[in-house]
């Protein structure tokens, strides 16, 4: 009866911890996963066979409020940035978690430089910045509300108008502002989903661009 009694409360809390699992999975959305992205490091020599490593640690971390537990050197770069006659929002230098994505992406903080290591594995390519910086590339970090849009003319209002983003059954739907825009700005991660949440193609982006639906998400053409 013991042997019998034990089995039955183990499976009671393996159910009950399978199901506080899924809802968890369905309350963050993820239908996709970092294996097998192009963020992936288990398989570079200098990850240790770690996906996570390169950007969090759960100890020792640096205090940064734009990402738990960060791991990776940041990017001390000034970037040259984009300009334009149309361009009505002001945008600064990099910052929030845009300046943590350059932190690998401007080619010149090495991938391997996490910890306390000053690593040599430079990212090259489409993938960095290059010697353009910035300035050939869509604007970030800045600040993008009602009175913008107004400014604009051809942006739309983003607490007013709701977007989807996602895909499947896995989908989150509100404003532009609340599940897109970062503090209030249009940042790296409003496009890309560095954790490939969504599955949306190799680019990770939280909305598809079939018939350019991401740019026109925002801009209205």
């Amino acid at each position: 009866m013991k042997i019998q009694s034990r089995k039955r409360i183990n499976r009671t809390l393996f159910t009950g911890f399978c199901a506080v699992l899924f809802s968890l999975y369905g309350t963050l959305g993820w239908a996709g996963t970092i294996k097998g992205t192009k963020h992936d490091f288990s398989t570079s020599a200098w990850s240790g066979g770690e996906i996570c490593v390169a950007c969090h640690t759960p100890h020792n971390s640096a205090s940064l409020p734009e990402a738990p537990l960060w791991n990776h050197a940041l990017t001390g770069k000034t970037f040259t940035l984009y300009s334009s006659p149309s361009l009505d929002a002001t945008v600064g230098q990099p910052d929030g978690s845009s300046k943590l994505c350059l932190s690998c992406h401007d080619g010149t903080v090495a991938l391997d430089s996490f910890g306390t290591t000053t690593g040599s594995t430079f990212m090259s390519g489409s993938s960095a910045v290059g010697s353009d910086e910035l300035s050939n590339d869509h604007p970030i970090s800045f600040v993008y509300d009602a009175a913008l849009a107004t400014a604009d003319k051809a942006l739309y209002d983003p607490t007013a108008k709701t977007v989807t983003i996602g895909s499947g059954t896995d989908v989150k739907t509100g404003s532009i502002d609340s599940v897109m825009l970062l503090g209030g700005k249009l940042q790296c991660a409003s496009c890309h989903d560095v954790h490939n949440k969504f599955t949306n193609g190799p680019k990770l982006l939280r909305i598809a661009n079939t018939g350019s639906n991401l740019c026109l998400t925002c801009h209205n053409k």
